[in-house]
């Protein structure tokens, strides 16, 4: 009989936080001010609990000892992301899917509203 991995278990969180300052708890345990530089918050609310990603400062021999979802990226502007986001794009699928939307109206620029929120629930779907 095979043993299934656990899920790791969801931690609470407290942040406290104004400009140039930013106190993190997890679980109760302060995290060591200086060692933080950064954080985001995300969360969709209709399929999934809140994602805390830290970013930390590291000073030499830090050892950490946990469970933890990893995610390896590097950043790039915005731009970079919207451009290949939108290289990606079918034109034909996208097409019919603004002309299908059920909220479609007969205004001016209702083909153009309507891919533009059609982009827009792609995009989402995809940081989910």
């Amino acid at each position: 009989m095979t043993e299934q991995a656990k899920l790791p278990a969801a931690h609470g969180v407290r942040i406290e936080a104004q400009p140039g300052y930013a106190s993190v708890r997890l679980d109760g345990h302060e995290l060591p001010g200086d060692q933080v530089t950064g954080y985001t918050l995300h969360h969709s609310v209709a399929d999934a609990l809140p994602t805390l990603l830290l970013r930390t400062r590291q000073p030499t021999g830090v050892v950490w000892e946990g469970l933890a979802r990893v995610a390896v990226a590097t950043e790039r502007p915005a731009s970079q992301t919207i451009l290949a986001f939108l290289a990606d794009v079918d034109p034909l699928e996208l097409n019919r899917a603004a002309l299908d939307r059920t909220d479609l109206g007969g205004e001016q620029g209702a083909v153009a509203r309507a891919m533009l929120q059609t982009l827009a629930e792609w995009a989402q779907r995809m940081e989910g």
